[in-house]
Formats: C-alpha cells, structure tokens, sequence
C-alpha cells in the first residue's frame, strides 16, 4: 500500500546526493515471530544531513507502516522531517502524521521554518484535523500546521499520495533556503536539542509495543535504542555523530 510512497521518497533522496549507510547488525531486516509480516529499514547520508532513517513494516491485509525522520547537521537548526503513515486493515484505518518537527516552541523560529508547512495546511484542510494524537505532547517536538489525520480507504488512495508528495517537495526546498541562511543557534545547542528529541522519542514511542507483539522485546528493544533514537542512550551513540565528523562540537 505504502510502497509507491516508499519508491517516492527514495529517489528524492538519491536525487539529492543520498548514500546508503550501514545498519547495525542484524536491524535491516526482520520477519515477524508468526511469519506473516516483515519490516525493513534503511539509513542514508544526504547531503545537509547527519542522519536521515526510513522503515517499512508490511504486515499484509492487517498492517502497513511507512516511517522516516531526516536528522539535519548540527550546524543546521531547521526542523527535523517526520513522517509516520499506519494503515490498519481490519478497521480499514489510516493514521498519517507529516511534519516539520521544530527543535523549539518559539515564534520566531516557527516564522523561519515552517511558513512553507503553514501552506500546506491551508491546501489540505482533511489533514489539519484537531484530533487528540495520543503518547506525545503535541506541543512538544510538533509544529501548530502539523498534517495529521484519520481516515480511510478514499484518504489512502485520493487524498494521500497528493498530501505526500508536496509535503516532500515543501520540505526540500525548506532544507534549500535553509543553507542560505546562518542558524541562530550554535551547532552545540543543536545536538542537545537533537539528543533531547531522540531521549523523548523513545521514552513515548508509540510503535515500540507494536513491533514488541510482531518481533519480540529484544529485537524490538535493539531497534528501538540502536536504529530508531539512538542519541537516546546517550554517549555511547552520540560520539560518533555520524555526518558532523569535520564540524568541530
């Protein structure tokens, strides 16, 4: 269902200079405990971005799951990309959240870095629903013009692919103009903010007891601290800081 979406986003990644990275052993790829459901992930170094992650879980008729968040260097203060698309078969369900998830809740940052998202709000009012999301605070880590809805089938197959490909489009050139101007705040500051991203991220994760019931608590566990958020363990992941190497910190 999502795979269209999946194909999108990946050229748009090797469009922008994108190279796959490797992933820790044994977290590319994982068949679920019943068999029926397998989920994928990939890592890529883009040009501007010290990590930009994707994962695909396709658990057939019951399950589909399209994920990703664009990490920016640390010289960079723009917003980090979320993107997380749940199709639930047997209530015919969809669950999309798009974002320019902002490093602070300041007005001032948000008139230099989402303006472009703020549009799109107005050009897709189904998905500037007022619905509660549940785990996360959503004025912590998401921006006031997030695209979120829920919906069904007509959503998945009219309203979606359109949503998706904009909302990609909004956010590269956003990353663009974003290499035009000098951040505010000092690369420092910005792998705090990106390490306090990641802590929250996978204290809430809603998904983690999801892949827990498909793919047991030790892979999940794995995956969660060592693929998903893994400035979230602290030092032990964050002095590589893979893309920032030639930044001094």
């Amino acid at each position: 269902m999502f795979d269209p979406l999946l194909n999108q986003l990946h050229r748009s990644i090797k469009i922008r200079g994108g190279e796959p990275q490797a992933i820790p052993n044994g977290l590319g790829e994982c068949v679920a405990i019943n068999g029926k459901s397998i989920i994928r992930s990939w890592l890529w170094k883009v040009p501007g971005f010290r990590r930009l992650r994707v994962t695909r879980l396709d658990g057939g008729e019951n399950l589909q799951v399209l994920n990703s968040v664009a990490y920016p260097d640390y010289i960079n203060e723009q917003p980090l990309m979320g993107i997380d698309l749940l199709w639930f078969g047997k209530t015919s369900k969809l669950v999309a959240v798009m974002d320019f998830q902002p490093l602070m809740q300041d007005q001032d940052y948000f008139d230099r870095y989402l303006y472009g998202l703020k549009s799109l709000r107005c050009r897709f009012p189904e998905l500037s629903n007022d619905q509660i999301m549940r785990s996360f605070d959503p004025h912590q880590y998401f921006s006031p013009w997030l695209l979120f809805c829920r919906g069904g089938p007509e959503q998945v197959n009219g309203l979606l692919p359109e949503a998706f490909s904009a909302f990609l489009n909004c956010y590269w050139s956003l990353c663009e103009k974003a290499t035009k101007r000098s951040s505010k705040l000092h690369p420092k500051e910005v792998k705090r903010l990106h390490i306090d991203y990641d802590k929250y991220s996978a204290e809430r994760d809603p998904a983690h007891g999801l892949f827990k019931s498909y793919f047991g608590k030790k892979w999940s566990d794995r995956f969660l601290q060592e693929f998903l958020f893994p400035l979230s363990l602290g030092n032990q992941f964050s002095l590589s800081d893979e893309g920032n190497k030639n930044h001094e910190l």
